[in-house]
């Protein structure tokens, strides 16, 4: 495989980047800054390789990822919506080097989120038009819905291997019968937390990261957003969220025990469990967090 530096440093000569600058790294993804010609900051967004692997997701492509990036964030951009703007998009030729979105660099001053405007502002995304044509990655193929019981069934299994005495997981037609409510009207991020919102004075400069987009609904949304709000690196503060949605859209939102919702906090409750479990082992948190996702589990059955 090609060493990524080799592919960053002739894709600087190319777009002609100075100080280039390492900035961050999650599981699929490096992110460096630099500047370009004019110099305005930009930020390169590198695969650590073509398909990865682990607890939550056992396939990713991170090709289709960075192509799905790159076209939701052209269209929000069309859209007057903050993102990162995307400016090329590189594809390499050898499958086993690495590809590359090279975008705008938006600032953040570390200052505290503004849930109630952050809440207006998933309001607007809701309300846009969603990208024509898109497939999201997260889907898998299928609709929404049935992407949201697969993966449920699936992290629920791997959560059992590192949960003793795990039980069997909830009927998958009592899943679908309480998610066929949801739609996919709208595009929803659904990896909406501190670490993947630019902001300055509070006020959000740009959305990251829309890995995990799928077309759904402010259900889908905010069963995501209730879950990622108990922990507190998160910065969300669930009741200002809300309330700020609902300044938008007026017809408001289900409680977070309505059988839907508690089956899009599931959905979350589970992919966090399999973080502290596995990808980021927390002795604390990981059992806590499969506590919990148990205890909304049996809160669904109950829900007949």
């Amino acid at each position: 495989m090609t060493h990524p530096m080799t592919i960053l440093g002739s894709l600087a000569e190319r777009w002609k980047l100075d100080d280039l600058t390492p900035v961050g790294s999650g599981l699929e993804f490096s992110v460096y800054s630099a500047r370009n010609k004019d110099g305005r900051a930009v930020a390169l967004r590198l695969a650590h390789r073509r398909f990865d692997s682990n607890a939550n997701d056992p396939q990713v492509d991170t090709r289709a990822l960075l192509v799905q990036e790159y076209e939701i964030t052209r269209h929000l951009t069309a859209h007057g919506f903050p993102v990162a703007e995307p400016l090329e998009l590189h594809l390499a030729e050898d499958a086993s080097s690495p590809d590359v979105l090279l975008s705008a660099y938006v600032p953040d001053d570390g200052s505290d989120i503004d849930s109630f405007a952050l809440g207006e502002l998933l309001a607007r995304l809701h309300r846009l038009p969603p990208p024509r044509r898109l497939v999201p990655v997260a889907a898998e193929g299928v609709s929404t819905r049935q992407a949201l019981v697969a993966r449920i069934r699936r992290r629920w299994a791997e959560t059992g291997r590192h949960v003793a005495d795990w039980p069997a997981p909830p009927d998958p037609a009592l899943l679908a019968r309480h998610l066929s409510g949801v739609t996919e009207t709208a595009l929803v991020h659904l990896d909406v937390r501190s670490a993947n919102i630019r902001r300055s004075g509070g006020r959000v400069n740009a959305l990251l990261d829309w890995s995990n987009a799928l077309l759904g609904d402010a259900i889908l949304e905010f069963g995501r957003l209730t879950e990622y709000a108990r922990y507190p690196e998160n910065q969300l503060d669930p009741e200002a969220l809300r309330a700020g949605y609902t300044t938008l859209q007026r017809e408001g939102l289900p409680p977070g025990t309505a059988p839907a919702m508690l089956a899009c906090r599931l959905d979350t409750a589970l992919m966090l469990a399999l973080v502290f479990l596995s990808e980021a082992p927390d002795p604390t948190r990981g059992p806590t967090a499969a506590d919990h996702a148990r205890e909304l589990a049996d809160a669904l059955t109950k829900e007949r």
